[in-house]
């Protein structure tokens, strides 16, 4: 269930990075029959929730229930449904906009009224015959962050009572692991997220790994890191999925965004997360954006669009070329 919702994502993702929209003309049509696929497929408070054939995959974890109408579901759903919206205005189809926004709408507040637990500050994981469970997992509040869903103040209590309560279940895949370190470095975490990266990624390769695995519990030791599904040797070792801190380097250390699509336009937010200086390339149709950051000197070189530099800073030097086309925005530290 939530791959089908994440194609629907991807979509306007890959418009966004590439600025393909005959691309977006062209799937269309193939968005409208699967999304009215999955409206017909709710129940009965117009929620998905897992029926006979349906795989809810959510994550690799023991323990995790798919009971219900699963609160991570509906918060892909919502984004979806979202997407939908943007993609019908990209393509002229305003009726067709102004449906998916309203069932977005709708879903959203579905999400927050009834999976959103005060006491606990926090999205619970599931909503079984007619009321919530008290159980929190990471996904849907991970999520709920770096899809801007929440307020400054329900982002800094699902830190602390989420993303860094130990007891709450850790999740043991790199796949998921990415998840919710960008949901960290979205709250400016990058410091801890570097920490973790070395941590979590370095564990794998010191235990000899050339390419990252499908799942890596540090807790385990010898033979077991390779066991999954039921077999001794189970496990993929070169999982694309594990590779996933390149593309948080790129958006939330070199910081470079795209606010434009194919990056028309964009903003460059460098941030060392506890580095002495880095170096980059983020490419894009046009070409790479290039930068170099350290405590004292920023460098960005771009071929593309009219770009935003945001940076913190005491004391401000700039040199810019006649050429560039950055525009420069500083904040005080």
């Amino acid at each position: 269930m939530d791959y089908t919702l994440y194609w629907f994502l991807g979509v306007y993702d890959y418009y966004l990075y590439s600025g393909d929209v005959a691309f977006v003309k062209d799937n269309y049509d193939r968005m409208k029959s699967l999304m009215a696929y999955v409206l017909g497929r709710r129940n009965k408070d117009g929620l998905l929730e897992g029926l006979p054939g349906d795989w809810v995959f959510i994550d690799w974890a023991e323990g995790l229930s798919k009971q219900g109408a699963v609160s991570f579901e509906q918060l892909l759903f919502a984004r979806s449904l979202e997407t939908m919206a943007l993609v019908a205005d990209l393509v002229q189809e305003k009726e067709d906009a102004g449906m998916y926004a309203g069932l977005a709408k709708d879903v959203k507040k579905k999400l927050f009224d009834l999976y959103w637990n005060e006491q606990k500050q926090a999205i619970v994981h599931s909503y079984v015959n007619g009321k919530p469970t008290d159980h929190v997992t990471r996904y849907a509040n991970m999520f709920a962050i770096f899809f801007d869903y929440l307020s400054d103040a329900q982002k800094k209590n699902i830190k602390n009572t989420v993303l860094l309560n130990n007891s709450v279940p850790p999740i043991t895949t790199p796949y998921m692991r990415f998840y919710e370190m960008e949901a960290l470095c979205a709250l400016g975490e990058q410091d801890y997220v570097t920490k973790e990266m070395k941590s979590y990624w370095g564990g794998m390769l010191k235990l000899g790994a050339t390419s990252f695995w499908e799942e890596y519990n540090p807790k385990k030791s010898g033979a077991e890191h390779y066991a999954m599904y039921g077999r001794k040797y189970g496990k993929s070792l070169c999982h694309a999925w594990g590779a996933s801190p390149l593309y948080l380097l790129g958006k939330y250390y070199l910081g470079v965004k795209p606010t434009g699509a194919g990056y028309s336009t964009y903003t460059v937010e460098p941030v060392l997360g506890g580095l002495k200086w880095m170096e980059g390339k983020v490419p894009t149709p046009a070409g790479n954006i290039e930068l170099y950051c350290s405590t004292t000197n920023i460098k960005v070189s771009s071929p593309v669009g009219t770009g935003k530099l945001v940076l913190k800073s005491k004391k401000l030097r700039l040199r810019k070329k006649a050429a560039s086309s950055v525009k420069v925005i500083t904040y005080t530290n």
